[in-house]
């Protein structure tokens, strides 16, 4: 049966703004309090969901949440109506109020970890909603992204969903930004790649000193055994705690992986020859076989790495086999990236060909390509079984923009998000959007008005 990875990219939401809320996140903070324009985010996201479609890769969308999330204001004690609770918030604290307001969960690869149905024991598509836990602003996600998911993939026989893990520090998930799969094919037995930043109980291992490692390995684990995957099918590695320190928060800022191919820097991890062992040997014994492309400190540096976001990019296989590397245009505009993206495509390997996306919205937030989109591997039955309302086509696409035309503001700064308006502006958007996509009652307005 044939099988696909459907890339599902995540909707920039009606909030979108530059918070630097997220510490670590070196863009994020760079960019701190810029005005933002959502308008031309959600468009920048929709053209390169719709470009993809295109080359015949299966595209898919994914909402996003409802902001500012009022209900967490009400849990740190603001009263009042919505708007009482908002200008109370923006008068007495402001940090909380940005942090309702943001507009992260447009970066759905954090949203869940999933495991596609060749490596679980049951079966099925197996999805864990990441908690998040290392940011006020995003912990406040999961709840709505577990219904979103569910949802979509609203099929029992075929998919299988479980919350958040505990809320604490031994247990932070960052979900996909910190896994990736192996595959000899998409539908065959995969090797499921963890990386973690620290162990909640083994003090012995190393740490970076500046910002904080936000994936455990005890979360890893637990989201592997929830899974049902089985030993010989994972892989858990340490990110190298040096490179944590330079801006690389998560691991899909220094590593991605698609098929057989696993394209990194050459200190992406700690102890990379151990890992790299590892991942060959249970690969081969799949019937795959490890194509580990290895970019040298040398030709780009972690800075270079930061910077760029190259390794924060889209790794796809097209219909005749060959590999496509989508960047962002950030790649182009730094020479030493380029070039270095130059000679990959001319000597020989398996990615042979690479295209540059203006995602400035999101880069400058901290985000690229690859952290827009959740991958899912999926049979043919499988994908039959996804709610049919988020897959894009032509229709969807053009749906989306008039959609984003006619609700989201063009310019959008800290001061805006005081504004009870946004609120409602956001909420009749989102409304709307569910009828799009068909997901049912899945804000919390829509299910306690």
């Amino acid at each position: 049966m044939k099988a696909f990875e459907v890339n599902f990219d995540g909707l920039v939401g009606p909030t979108h703004n530059y918070g630097g809320l997220s510490y670590g996140n070196v863009a994020s903070q760079s960019n701190s309090q810029q005005g933002s324009n959502p308008r031309e985010a959600a468009r920048q996201g929709l053209a390169k969901m719709k470009a993809l479609a295109d080359l015949g890769l299966q595209q898919g969308v994914l909402a996003p949440q409802e902001r500012p999330d009022v209900a967490a204001l009400r849990r740190l004690g603001f009263t009042g109506n919505d708007a009482d609770v908002i200008r109370q918030a923006a008068r007495e604290a402001m940090p909380l109020l940005v942090a309702s307001c943001s507009a992260s969960s447009m970066w759905v690869a954090n949203a869940a970890t999933v495991s596609p149905s060749a490596d679980t024991a049951d079966g099925r598509v197996h999805f864990t909603a990441a908690n998040l836990n290392c940011k006020y602003h995003r912990s406040i996600e999961h709840p709505t992204t577990s219904r979103v998911l569910q949802a979509m993939f609203n099929d029992p026989a075929h998919f299988a969903h479980h919350p958040a893990l505990p809320a604490v520090m031994q247990f932070g998930d960052e979900g996909a930004a910190n896994h990736t799969r192996l595959c000899r094919d998409y539908g065959a037995p995969g090797v499921e790649f963890f990386v973690y930043g620290r162990s909640a109980f083994d003090s012995r291992l190393p740490a970076p000193h500046r910002y904080p490692a936000r994936q455990t390995l005890e979360a890893s684990q637990a989201v592997a055994r929830l899974h049902g995957l089985s030993a010989e099918g994972v892989v858990f590695a340490q990110q190298n705690p040096a490179v944590i320190d330079q801006g690389v928060f998560h691991n899909d800022v220094i590593a991605v992986g698609n098929g057989e191919v696993l394209f990194h820097h050459q200190d992406a991890f700690l102890d990379s020859e151990a890992v790299l062992a590892e991942l060959h040997a249970k690969l081969a014994a799949k019937g795959g076989q490890l194509q580990a492309i290895s970019v040298p400190r040398a030709a780009v540096t972690v800075e270079d790495a930061v910077r760029s976001y190259l390794f924060n990019s889209q790794l796809l296989t097209r219909a005749d086999g060959s590999m496509l590397l989508v960047v962002p245009e950030e790649c182009r505009n730094h020479p030493r990236v380029s070039s270095y993206l130059d000679g990959l495509t001319r000597q020989g390997g398996p990615i042979t060909e690479v295209q540059a996306f203006d995602l400035k919205q999101s880069m400058q937030n901290g985000g690229g390509p690859a952290c827009l989109r959740l991958r899912v591997a999926l049979s043919e039955v499988e994908l039959a079984a996804v709610n049919p309302g988020v897959i894009m086509t032509d229709a969807l696409h053009a749906t989306l923009l008039q959609w984003v035309s006619r609700h989201y503001r063009d310019r959008l700064t800290d001061a805006d998000l005081a504004d009870p308006q946004l609120l409602d502006e956001s909420r009749s958007a989102l409304d709307e959007l569910t009828q799009i996509l068909k997901l049912g009652s899945v804000y919390p307005f829509q299910r306690h008005p």
